[in-house]
């Protein structure tokens, strides 16, 4: 009976030092969790500031080109860059420039790049029609007529 005692009392002890590096465990998996949380929150913050900082150079360098000066600024921007919408952008499209630069990043993981591929190929042809249209044609269309697509 002594035997039956001390291996339930071993069984005991054990059971313990398992509970105990459990919450340990736990505890160390909390800390590790906040502290990744923090780093990201600053990571946000960063990235938040920069892009504001991005934002605000790029709406002055913008706003000072004339209509002229957007289209092909546009059209260049639209046949390199068409991929992330940044021709959107300069003619003040923020939501088509938006959609176009999301959906390239997440059709990017999504289809292995082939998404991508498709919404450079829309940026390429918006740039070649921005550049192809008459100065009045262009300004009419797409800033006073404010055509989001095409």
């Amino acid at each position: 009976m002594s035997d039956d005692k001390n291996l339930s009392d071993d069984l005991n002890d054990m059971l313990g030092d398992a509970k105990e590096g459990a919450k340990k465990a736990a505890e160390k998996a909390g800390e590790l969790a906040d502290e990744a949380k923090e780093k990201a929150s600053e990571f946000a913050d960063e990235a938040k500031a920069s892009a504001k900082e991005f934002s605000e150079g790029a709406k002055e360098v913008f706003d000072k080109a004339s209509g002229d000066n957007k289209k092909i600024l546009a059209g260049i921007l639209g046949i390199i860059l068409g991929w992330a919408g940044v021709h959107k952008f300069v003619l003040g499209y923020n939501k088509e420039g938006a959609i176009m630069l999301v959906a390239s990043i997440v059709l990017y993981f999504v289809t292995c790049g082939i998404g991508t591929m498709v919404v450079s190929i829309i940026g390429l042809v918006e740039g070649i029609i921005y550049l192809t249209k008459s100065d009045e044609e262009f300004y009419n269309t797409y800033q006073v007529g404010n055509k989001g697509w095409f």
